[in-house]
């Protein structure tokens, strides 16, 4: 089975891309590489910077992936491996790689302004000023889930935090190579794949053991300091290596998968509401697409599409491999999440001791996890135990799991600090109408450094909790919830702009604006009661921002389809 789902995977991801792919290129978009891309016109040093398309695609995947399309897909095992895998294919084929590739182009268009600035431009001013808030809460909410699992993660595994560590040296010197040497681009790339592995080892052998609250505060200095300085100094250069951890990871897992020859232990299906979000039981629609994010689609990709890689670009070609393939590879690696832990899960969770057997899967699994074997490490694990059953077992497992697990921390960091630099660029924008009145007070609080350290403090605060299982739907609900609107706000651009059909995009964003409402109003009134009475600073927190992003769902809805026919015309 484990052969079967991989290369069926790998078929339908290189037809698609292939086939529908192509034609959005040449259709819809109507890609130009004659056309002058903001990268060059507003070149700045800072943010606006030109960079190969082997680089650009590192830094886009791994600014999108973070830890979303490994966790989540971890979490939706507790509906069995086929809803989850039916979630991942079907978003990614119908939703998730169109709505990427279409937000990156529209930025790339509007001089690399952010998709909100986009939907203000062809919807309504109160659309895009709801757009930004809305988007504001995202990030912020990025920053809790995704430093809740690095957290976790560092102190479980001291060897992950040490490797990634390593790996920021390597990247720093990999930046001056490839911009101030300007070295030979292979040279360089072979010159960093060797710093990578030998990082990779030296986590091995040099762990950093500290408490989770030591490593929120790194972090916390770590994302301001890292969404401050110019994209070539270390974002560009660390994404690029981040791609050549991910092909590898791909690699090895794809051919394990494929020869391990493995059948699935886990359950096809056990229930429509299994015991996952908060402890309550979770009904498959509408709350999947709250726990499948990134894998399957995200409204935070249009973020990194219209907010770093549209100012990145070098030409218009590159953005169908960027925006849209990067989507797929992202949808192939929660395949092989799925496939790992379907395959290998069930008899790992056996040997640590835990009670679980397919018939209770559905009330044991995410309960037993959350205790002893945490998402990241279900993973890891079940990743290395896929790679030791066939002949790649000669790749000792301590270092396989290693790998596995820098995928997780390196992406999980990854968007961090990408999160904190489109939280600074969102907050500026925020802040533009204080511009005219107050000019002084508007170069203060825009300021880089100061602009970054708003999200940062927010979003570490609440990742300090610890409350995951409630931090991660929370990001759930903002995130598909944009995704909705990007959706449309491209339905618009291509009507409007490029002239062509948009009902391609119009009917998915219309079905995920109906779901994702749905699943904002199951979330506050279900799970959240629950963790206010456990938790009265973070449930209330996160209660606010939910009841708000509700009220704003509404509002997006009533103003597009109010404006409908001026910004399809």
């Amino acid at each position: 089975m484990t052969t079967i789902i991989v290369v069926l995977g790998i078929v339908v991801y290189i037809v698609l891309f292939k086939t529908y792919g192509k034609r959005l290129e040449q259709n819809v978009v109507k890609a130009d590489n004659n056309n002058q891309t903001p990268s060059a016109r507003m070149y700045d040093g800072v943010d606006y910077v030109p960079a190969k398309a082997p680089v650009l695609f590192g830094h886009h995947f791994a600014s999108i992936a973070g830890a979303a399309p490994i966790i989540g897909p971890v979490l939706a095992m507790a509906w069995g491996w086929v809803p989850a895998l039916l979630w991942v294919w079907f978003g990614n084929i119908f939703i998730g790689a169109v709505h990427d590739y279409l937000a990156l182009m529209a930025s790339v268009r509007y001089d690399g302004k952010s998709v909100q600035f986009v939907a203000s431009d062809l919807i309504t001013k109160r659309t895009g000023t709801l757009f930004y808030w809305l988007v504001f809460f995202l990030l912020i909410l990025v920053i809790a889930a995704f430093g809740a699992v690095l957290g976790g993660m560092f102190v479980r595994t001291p060897e992950i935090p040490s490797a990634y560590l390593m790996k920021i040296i390597a990247a720093l010197i990999l930046g001056v190579l490839i911009y101030r040497v300007k070295m030979n681009f292979t040279l360089a790339t072979i010159i960093g794949i060797l710093m990578l592995a030998l990082a990779i080892w030296g986590g091995s052998v040099l762990p950093i053991k500290l408490s989770k609250n030591a490593w929120y505060i790194i972090m916390f200095f770590y994302i301001i300091i890292a969404s401050a300085i110019p994209v070539n100094v270390l974002l560009q250069p660390r994404d690029y290596l981040n791609s050549w951890l991910l092909y590898f990871g791909l690699f090895i897992g794809a051919l394990a998968a494929i020869f391990s020859f493995h059948g699935f232990s886990a359950p096809a299906f056990t229930s429509f509401s299994p015991i996952l979000s908060g402890g309550k039981p979770t009904p498959y629609f509408p709350a999947i697409v709250l726990i499948i994010a990134c894998g399957s689609l995200s409204g935070f990709h249009s973020l990194v599409a219209s907010g770093t890689t549209s100012k990145q670009l070098e030409k218009e070609s590159d953005g169908l491999t960027i925006g849209y393939g990067a989507m797929l590879t992202e949808g192939f690696l929660s395949t092989l999440v799925i496939v790992s832990v379907a395959g290998f899960g069930l008899q790992l969770m056996v040997s640590k001791g835990m009670n679980i057997t397919t018939a209770n899967w559905a009330t044991n699994y995410t309960g037993s996890m959350m205790k002893s074997l945490p998402k990241a490490a279900m993973f890891t694990a079940s990743y290395a135990q896929m790679v030791a059953a066939t002949w790649l077992n000669f790749i000792p497992t301590k270092i396989v799991q290693i790998i596995a697990g820098m995928w997780v921390a390196s992406f999980a960091m990854t968007t961090l600090d990408t999160t904190n630099r489109l939280g600074r660029y969102t907050f500026a924008e925020i802040m533009l109408p204080m511009k005219e009145k107050h000019e002084s007070a508007y170069n203060f609080f825009t300021n880089r450094w100061i602009a970054s350290i708003v999200p940062a403090f927010i979003g570490i605060y609440l990742a300090w909790s610890g409350n995951f299982t409630i931090l991660w739907p929370s990001f759930g609900t903002a995130n598909q919830l944009i995704a909705s609107i990007a959706l449309l706000t491209g339905a618009s651009w291509i009507a409007k702009r490029q002239g062509s059909k948009s009902r391609f995009a119009l009917i998915p964003a219309y079905l995920l604006w109906i779901t994702v409402t749905a699943a904002i109003i199951w979330f506050t009134a279900v799970v959240l009661p629950g963790t206010i009475k456990a938790n009265p600073v973070t449930g209330i927190t996160v209660l606010i921002i939910e009841i708000v992003m509700l009220i704003m769902s509404f509002v997006f809805i009533i103003d597009f389809i109010k404006h409908k026919d001026d910004a399809l015309a």
